[in-house]
This record gives C-alpha cells, structure tokens and sequence, in this order.
C-alpha cells in the first residue's frame, strides 16, 4: 500500500510533458526536490525512493543514548546532530541515525556534511548498513569515520579512512569508543547500560 501511495504522490507531481513511455530513475536532485514535499521521509537508493519505517523500541534506546552521548562530549566546532538530517553520498541520500559535523552549515538546510556517521542497525537494514553503506559514505571525502552500532548487545563496527575503511569491532560494557578525529570518547556503557 505504501508503495502505492508513493506512486501516486510522485506521479502527481509530473505534468504530461514530463511522462514518456517508460519511467526513467530519479536523479538525486530530482528525489531531493520531490522529497522536501513529502510528509513521510524517504531515502533515495540510487534509482527510487525508499521509503523509512519506525524503528523498534531497542533502536530507538541506542539511538537517543548516543545522541545524547555525544551531545554530553562533542565540542565547537563540531556539532552532533540526530536522524533528521540527509547526507549526500554519490548519487544517493541517507538519513543516518546521527551525525557529528565539523563546518558551518546554512541553519535552513536539511542536509549536513559530517565527519562521523552513525547508523544503529537492525534486521531489516543490516545487509545495507554492512555491505553498502561503507562504500557510500567512503565516497564521501568529508566522512572520516562510519560507525554501526547492535541493538541487542554493547557491540560496534567502526570503520576509518585512516585504516583504509578495514572493520574494527569494539565489544562489551567496559570498552570504549575512541574518535581522535572528533577529540571524544564514549564508554559503550552510556550507551548500552541499563
């Protein structure tokens, strides 16, 4: 049903000039202009809208401790930001579950150009998170870290530029997660602590 409504929202916004006999993939401008009309968020695969779900009550505990994490410990001038904001990587946008950027940026803007990414992952996007997300945010020279976090146990993939983007797997209550690039340290434990 979704997928309905979504074609006949976006096909709602083509005049008849626009239409050809076969439906052409969006460019990334295209899907940005479509969106911003939109009262659901999508991201943008490359080729077609894909629509975003809620997430589970355990996503959205890590996700607002990390937030909140990184609100506690992230100094001028860089800034954390939540999952609101779009991330440009080449050819798609995403919505990351936070961000932290280091430059101005326009305050109208819903897009951000960040240094660290985070992505809190779940069954129903863990193939994206692990095999096409790092290639995505690698292709974006600002990024320098992109970090996955589990729901159900203290456990995190980073990955840097610096190491050439090689999977680090940090685990347990009494670890942390280091991010020289950003000057901050977060204990797993303000994250997964109950």
């Amino acid at each position: 049903m979704l997928l309905y409504e979504f074609a006949r929202s976006f096909l709602a916004t083509l005049d008849d000039d626009s239409m050809s006999a076969s439906l052409k993939p969006l460019t990334a401008d295209e899907f940005l202009a479509w969106e911003r009309t939109q009262e659901l968020r999508y991201e943008f695969d490359g080729i077609q809208p894909v629509a975003m779900t809620g997430g589970s009550l355990a996503h959205n505990r890590v996700t607002t401790r990390l937030t909140f994490a990184l609100v506690q410990r992230v100094k001028p001038p860089c800034e954390p930001f939540g999952p609101d904001l779009k991330v440009l990587t080449p050819g798609r946008v995403r919505y990351p579950d936070a961000t932290v950027a280091c430059a101005d940026s326009d305050d109208e803007s819903d897009l951000v150009s960040p240094i660290v990414v985070f992505e809190v992952s779940s069954p129903s996007t863990v193939l994206t998170d692990r095999r096409v997300k790092p290639v995505e945010y690698a292709g974006v020279p600002n990024i320098l870290v992109y970090v996955i976090l589990e729901t159900d146990r203290p456990e995190m993939t980073v990955r840097r530029r610096s190491t050439g983007w090689e999977a680090e797997t940090i685990a347990g209550l009494d670890a942390d997660l280091p991010l020289p690039e950003i000057d901050v340290t977060i204990p797993l434990a303000a994250i997964y602590a109950r």
